[in-house]
Formats: structure tokens, sequence, C-alpha cells
């Protein structure tokens, strides 16, 4: 550790992290065993006995657990999923049917085709280790099935993994929060294996003593410093799960309290006050909350107390993902989306957060979360039984209340939608900080970026993560130019410095937000190019004309000449550029949208799609997997200032001829107007409002 990051961190993060240095390396050397002896004896019988009050409703109800065995294609899903298993292959993140050798190599990353050395963790450098919980999948088609195959096939994956791992040694002891993912998994098995002839007294017992190590390694080395997000409340989450289900161990008093204490914390350190996760990821935020679902429901069946302010937070997180949630049902990727969960319970794409919404809304109560939810989710029945159907069923599933364009200032994003339906226009404006306080590791250089949707169908979309081990993608993907904002003099906003780390932290302000029935207005800016040697400020304005069309002032201040590009990044739809300046995009129902960008300089508009040098044109629908889409590009080479003023506007007609807009950029503080047609409507736009002026009336902000 360098002398400096010594003197920067707190007396407590030296004595825990300088405690996990010395046990380090006291197994390293062999003085004292990573278990600390052996585990007390267990009786899985004893476990299953208290099961029916003790683990969740929809793992130890009666089999079938209906109705998800109605539920034709997700049963369908979970059979194939676990026969491919019994074959070796698994799901891991965005990765589907991995093979990981035959017999499994469970030190095999089958992506790269690397093999870890079989040495102490704390010796490996990794990001991720592989994982187990993919198996749970055969516990599922278990409990669907009956089919002895699946516990069979369980039962050796186990002992293979416990012969080829042993406690402290090789790449899946080396990440904490895999570690307390696996020991979940594990716990989740026990249970719906309940009555295979696999699921042995002996190797429940020898199951039980595996997640007794699993819960003391994670004890040991929680992330308390190096990673206190979600690798934390994970981790904490494991320990939760094991000193309930170890209840009878002289740990497990500990355990619990230890967990409860961290997610408690957690809860108040990584959740703003107005929803948004601190790491600015809704993957990772949706990931958050299901690690605060399984906590809730859990405790509340162990009748062990919950502070109110816990749940309080979580329905604040569900609040924002709903301002988010397009109209098309999914949740737009802010940041790193990896595919990444709890448990897969349901296979679901990384923008379908359906499963949450409807936990939460038999959970809480919520009739704003079941008609996000559009329905019963399986995840609900595993989590809480056959029971969460008639409680969802009662609820009379409506939209949010809340308006639907909402400022959320703590975590910085502005929410522009014309309504609650199917086919509304929707867009997020990122006004925020690259990533978390502590590490931005999961951020993207997109400040000031827009996403939006029209007529309910995505168009300008996040790019998505490609992955994390090829630099040249991953830095792409969260960086600048992949994301609908301004680039300039071909620089991302931060440089990176790693696959999770950043040079610099530029930040963004709000100056102004203000919301009426006819228009909102958002107005922010960032320091990211002061690091230039000509230093320049980005300043963005986006007006939206409810319910029609947004206007974006885009105004980069400076002295010398820069090359500014302002970029608009596709969905993998049709864009065309026409003669007229206008860019064109067109859906596949025949809806689509008109953009034109105006400027003080003159500008150079192109359609670009699928280049490699460089990079850009790309996205990642899911993590493991890229596409071209079109991205266009407005770019200019001039002396600053420069002041971009871009129409889009959606039309159920694209094909047609667009309308005639005559723009005045105004210089400095001047007001910029578009006037649309002969003066028969005309949009202005100061520097605190917006207005749009017709014959017989106007409607300022």
């Amino acid at each position: 550790m360098r002398p400096r990051r010594v003197r920067l961190i707190a007396v407590d993060e030296l004595c825990v992290r300088g405690r996990q240095e010395a046990s380090k390396w006291l197994e390293r050397s062999g003085v004292i065993s990573p278990t600390r002896g052996r585990p007390p004896a267990f009786d899985v019988e004893r476990v299953h006995a208290l099961g029916p009050r003790r683990f969740f409703a929809g793992a130890v109800s009666e089999r079938p657990p209906t109705p998800i065995d109605r539920m034709a294609t997700v049963r369908d899903g979970i059979v194939e999923t676990a026969n491919a298993a019994c074959r070796g292959r698994f799901d891991l993140l965005g990765y589907s049917r991995l093979s990981f050798g035959d017999p499994v190599d469970w030190h095999l990353d089958p992506i790269s085709g690397r093999r870890a050395p079989f040495s102490h963790w704390s010796r490996l450098n990794v990001l991720d280790a592989a994982e187990v919980g993919g198996l749970v999948t055969l516990g599922q088609a278990y409990r669907l099935t009956g089919d002895e195959r699946y516990g069979d096939a369980f039962a050796r994956y186990v002992h293979q993994w416990l012969r080829a791992n042993p406690p402290g040694v090789g790449i899946n002891w080396a990440s904490s929060l895999e570690v307390a993912l696996r020991l979940i998994a594990w716990c989740w098995t026990l249970f719906l294996l309940r009555g295979s002839r696999a699921l042995s007294p002996e190797i429940g017992a020898v199951m039980l003593g595996a997640i007794w190590a699993h819960a003391a390694h994670v004890e040991r080395y929680l992330s308390s410093y190096f990673s206190p997000n979600t690798h934390l409340t994970g981790e904490a989450l494991g320990l939760f799960y094991a000193g309930v289900l170890l209840a009878e161990g002289r740990q497990a008093a500990r355990w619990r309290r230890r967990a409860a204490e961290i997610l408690v914390q957690q809860s108040e350190r990584q959740i703003l006050p107005d929803g948004v996760y601190v790491e600015q990821s809704t993957c990772y935020q949706r990931y958050t909350i299901e690690i605060y679902l399984h906590y809730l429901i859990l405790a509340a069946r162990n009748e062990l107390a919950v502070p109110a302010g816990v749940g309080e937070r979580v329905q604040r997180m569900l609040d924002f993902l709903l301002a988010v949630r397009r109209p098309d049902g999914s949740v737009p990727s802010i940041g790193d989306a990896d595919g990444g969960g709890l448990l897969p319970f349901a296979r679901r794409a990384h923008d379908d957060f359906r499963g949450v919404f409807s936990t939460a809304a038999a959970w809480f109560g919520r009739p704003d979360y079941a008609w996000a939810a559009g329905g019963l989710a399986p995840e609900t029945l595993w989590l809480l039984g056959p029971a969460a159907a008639p409680t969802l069923d009662a609820l009379t599933a409506t939209p949010p209340a809340a308006a639907p364009s909402r400022l959320f200032a703590d975590g910085g994003y502005a929410v522009m939608r014309s309504g609650w339906a199917e086919d509304a226009h929707h867009l997020v404006f990122d006004v925020g900080p690259l990533g978390c306080p502590v590490s931005a590791g999961h951020g993207h250089a997109d400040l000031l970026s827009i996403q939006a949707s029209v007529f309910g169908a995505p168009y300008l979309t996040d790019p998505g993560t490609y992955g994390y081990m090829e630099p040249a993608w991953r830095n792409f993907f969260r960086g600048t130019a992949a994301h609908s904002t301004i680039v300039v003099d071909g620089a991302g906003q931060a440089a990176p410095a790693g696959p999770f780390v950043w040079r610099s932290r530029p930040r963004a302000r709000l100056r102004t937000w203000l919301s009426t029935d006819a228009v909102d207005f958002a107005d922010a800016e960032h320091d990211a190019y002061g690091r230039l040697a000509d230093p320049v400020t980005h300043r963005r304005r986006v007006v939206f004309v409810k319910p029609r069309f947004w206007v974006i002032v885009d105004d980069l201040d400076g002295a010398a000449e820069h090359r500014v590009e302002a970029r608009f990044q596709f969905a993998p739809i049709e864009v065309v550029l026409e003669a007229t300046g206008w860019a064109r995009a067109r859906g596949t129902d025949g809806r689509g949208l008109r953009l034109q960008a105006f400027a003080t300089a003159p500008l150079k508009t192109e359609v670009l799609d699928g280049d490699l040098a460089p990079i850009q044109g790309w996205i990642a629908p899911d993590y493991g997997r890229r596409q071209s889409a079109p991205v266009l590009v407005c770019s200019a080479v001039t002396r600053l200032p420069l002041r971009i003023v871009t129409l889009i506007l959606p039309t159920e007609h694209p094909l047609a001829s667009p309308p005639a807009v005559s723009p005045r950029l105004g210089e400095g503080s001047e007001p910029i107007s578009l006037v649309f047609g002969n003066e028969e409507e005309m949009v202005v736009i100061g520097e605190r409002d917006a207005a749009v002026e017709r014959p017989g009336g106007g409607g300022h902000v």
C-alpha cells in the first residue's frame, strides 16, 4: 500500500485491512487453517424440519410450487437450463451454455480459456470468480418434475467442487461476494432438493459444513473498505442466510447481528435520499433491491425486526426505477450492466426488471409496482410461495401517482415523459456525477447524456456493457463517445486507469429544473474538459415541449479552436441522413423521429455504424454480445464559443416532408428560438426558463 494512501485512510480502515492482511499471511504460511478448525456437526433433517417457518415459502412449500408449474414457458426454461447443467454447461452473467469441461474444471474461465493457479486465494488477482449459483436451477427442476437426475447431478457437482476447492485455495475463494452467493445458492438447493434420494443425511451434513466454512470466510474477509457496495451488502446477506440456517451454531447469532448491522447501515449509505443507487447503475440498483428483498423476507420469516427505514429506502429505489422505466416496460441501462443478479430464478434480459417489481408489489402492497410488473413473476413465487398469487391479484394495478416528469436531484437524473401510456415519449437526462464517490468503478463517462423513447420504443439508447476484460471494448462502451452527449477534441470526459478505475472524477452541476403541464426545462453543466490546455465548459439545456418534441441546447465555452462532436447513439434501427440536413429514424411500426442540429459554426453531419478504427457505432444488448448500431455525429472544428441547437421531433410519418424550422441561435445569454412554419409556433429558450408562443397564448414555465 502506498504511503500517501496510508495517510489518507482512517484508523479503523487500517485496523480492518491490517487484520485481513495478517490473516491471509498466516493462512498462506500454514500457521492457521482457513477454517480455523473443524465445523460443528449439523443435522440436515433438523434444518429441514425448521425450514417451513425459517426459510422462504417458495422453497419449503409442497411440490409442485403452484402456479409456477402452470407457467409453461417458465417451467420449460428451468428444465432446459437444468438439462444443460446436467451436461456440464452453465450460464454465467450474459453468457449461455458455457462449457467448463468434462469433468467440470472449477478453475477454468471458459470465456478466455485461462485456468487459474491452484494457490491461496490471496495470491490471485481476479475480477470475478466462477460461481455455482446456476446450480440452483437443478433444485428448481427437481421441485417441478421430481426427476432424480437433477438431484444426482447436484450431488455430483458438490462433491467435485469440494474436492477441487479446499477452503482458502483457488480462484473460487478469491471474491468474498462470490463465496457469499455460493453460500446462498447452496442454502436454497438444500431445501429445493428436500425429499431427493441424492440429498442423503451424509451429503446434507457435508453441505451444511461447507456453508459454515463459507460464512466464516466471508466474515473474516468482508469487503468493508475494498468494495463497500453490492460486494459488501451481498456478503452481509450471505452471513444472514448462514446465521438463520445454522441458528444453533455458536457463531450464528453473531453472523445475524453483524449482517443486519451492515445491511441497515449500508442502506443509508448506498441508497441516496431520492432513491438512486450510489453506483449510478440501474443494473446494480436492481441487484441491490434483490439483496434487500431477500433480507426483509427472510428476517420476517424468522421474526427478526428490521428498522422501518430499510423498507422505505428500498421503495424509494423502486420509485426511481418506475420513473426511468421506458414505456415499453424495459429499464434503460445506466452505468455498467453485466447481467449479474442474486439468484437466477428466471432467465431475463438485463433490462427486464419485472421480477423485482412483482415481488415488491406483493411484499409492500403497492399497486404501481404491480402495474410495472405486468403480472405475477416466477421469482415472486419462489420467494413468497403460492400465497403471493392472491396477494398480487388483490392489488388493482395502476400507474404511479407521481408526476410523469421528475427530477432526482441527489442521484442526478431528470426524467421527462408525456405520460404513463405504452406509446408515450420519454427522455432521461443524466445530470449527475461519474459513478459513486468511493470508486466510480461501475460508472460511465456519460455526463449530460440523454436516452429517449419515441412512441414507447427506445431510439436513443445507452450502449450497454459488452465486457470487462478486453480493454479497447471496455473503454469504448463506458466512454463518452458511446453516449449521446458532447465530445471535445476526441477526448473522453475522463480517462480510464483500469477496468474499474478513472484517472479523474469530473462532476456535473444542475443549474435549473422547472416543470409545468406545458414544458419541462433542465439546465446543467460539467467540468470534465477543464483539464484541456484551453479549458472548455459544456453546458446543456434540454426542453420538452409537451407532449410533442425536445430541443437541446449545447453551449461550449472556451477561447481556442476545438473539434466538437454532438453524438446521438441510436438503437439498432434505420437512420438515414437527408440532403436537407434532417436525419430520420424509423422503427418497425413505421413511426419514428426526425432530428436536425443547427449551430453557430458549420456542422458536418454523418451516420456511422459498426466502425472499428476508431471503435464507434456499437451497442451491447447483453453482456458478452455486441452489435452494430447507428450513431449520428454532428461535428464542427471552430474557435469557441460554440452553440449547437438540436431538435428531436417524434413523428407518426417519418417519410413525410419535415416541418419548416427557422433557428435564431442568439449569442451568450441571448434567448434562443426555433420558429416553426410561418411563425405559427415558436419555442423560446432563455437562461432560466423556456416558453412556447402560439397565436392566442403562450406556455411559459
